[in-house]
């Protein structure tokens, strides 16, 4: 039978098949051998053990169109990445690295500030002038005054996205916003296979019922669940504070930030780091307001944290 899992928790793996049972499975001993771990999104088979107790076996899992590290998921659409606009402030080292991550992958990535009820218009400028150079959708809501949010809707709609971001920006009261009965879909899978809800925080992936748009009838009523490859979908992630970036140097960093792109050629060496070199095209567009201050001043604190990793590489390797 075949299903997708909702979520992971100390060796349990709790899958959703396409009739809408869930099952609370292991995993078989040969992905241990060859080092494939389930993942929360994955497509998986499974062979049923016991279906009055719902528990089965996890025996394939399906290829994966991609798979992220932090937070570990797989077959996802799109990343919303959410911040608050203050309260806390948002640290632009954190999010240019969760940026730098889903562009490793290739995943498009919609940046969400939330307060926008208590933050001033500079505040919220600021930002927007920060990143929306960068090519990637900005969006500015206040959950707890429902601004913003029917524009992010239709962003999620028919895809399956992640939801990361640091904790006490709001996005537990996102999650109950964009699907209400959240604490009532995870009560039902603790009935479902006779467990006790886990406080643990771990991904979860939730199935949201459309409820907006074209999703009704002409009569008002609600049409079937789009379950599958083309229903909308939510994954619930631990909030986090640090981000470890993966395969990036400091030669390579200047590839993450895209707003450089057009003013590369105009500097004047190859190769050139936009740091201590003269006639720096990135800089020139810089000191012309072209690029964000902010995303620059953050990009050298990047390299320079990159560039250390690799001289005390090098000393240990001459040890």
């Amino acid at each position: 039978m075949k299903g997708r899992i909702l979520k992971g928790i100390a060796g349990f793996y709790y899958v959703e098949t396409f009739d809408e049972k869930a099952y609370e499975c292991k995993a078989k001993g040969i992905f241990r051998k060859s080092n494939l771990k389930p993942l929360v999104g994955d497509n998986v088979e499974i062979d049923i053990i016991d279906d009055e107790k719902k528990l089965g076996n996890i025996t394939e899992i399906f290829p994966r169109k991609n798979q992220l590290l932090r937070p570990p998921v797989a077959n996802v659409d799109q990343a919303v990445i959410l911040f608050a606009i203050v309260k806390p402030n948002p640290s632009y080292n954190l999010l240019d690295r969760f940026l730098i991550q889903m562009r490793q992958q290739n995943l498009p990535v919609i940046i969400c500030f939330n307060k926008q009820d208590i933050a001033t218009k500079e505040e919220q400028q600021e930002l927007y002038d920060a990143y929306e150079k960068c090519g990637y959708k900005v969006l500015f809501i206040s959950v707890r005054e429902e601004k913003g949010l029917d524009e992010l809707k239709e962003l999620l709609k028919g895809k399956t996205t992640t939801l990361a971001g640091p904790s006490g920006v709001g996005k537990s009261s996102l999650l109950n916003k964009l699907v209400p009965d959240a604490d009532m879909q995870t009560g039902e899978l603790s009935k479902k296979i006779e467990r006790g809800k886990n406080t643990t925080r771990h991904s979860e992936l939730f199935f949201v019922e459309e409820l907006f748009g074209d999703d009704r009838d002409s009569d008002g009523s609600k049409q079937e669940d789009d379950r599958g490859d083309n229903g909308t979908y939510v994954i619930d992630t631990p909030g986090f504070t640090s981000l470890e970036m993966r395969d990036v140097t400091a030669d390579t960093l200047m590839q993450y930030y895209p707003e450089f792109v057009e003013y590369e050629p105009l500097c004047r060496f190859g190769g050139c780091s936009h740091i201590a070199e003269p006639d720096c095209g990135v800089k020139e567009a810089l000191s012309q307001g072209k690029i964000s201050q902010v995303r620059y001043d953050n990009y050298k604190v990047l390299w320079e944290e990159l560039k250390n990793m690799r001289v005390d590489y090098s000393k240990k390797a001459r040890r």
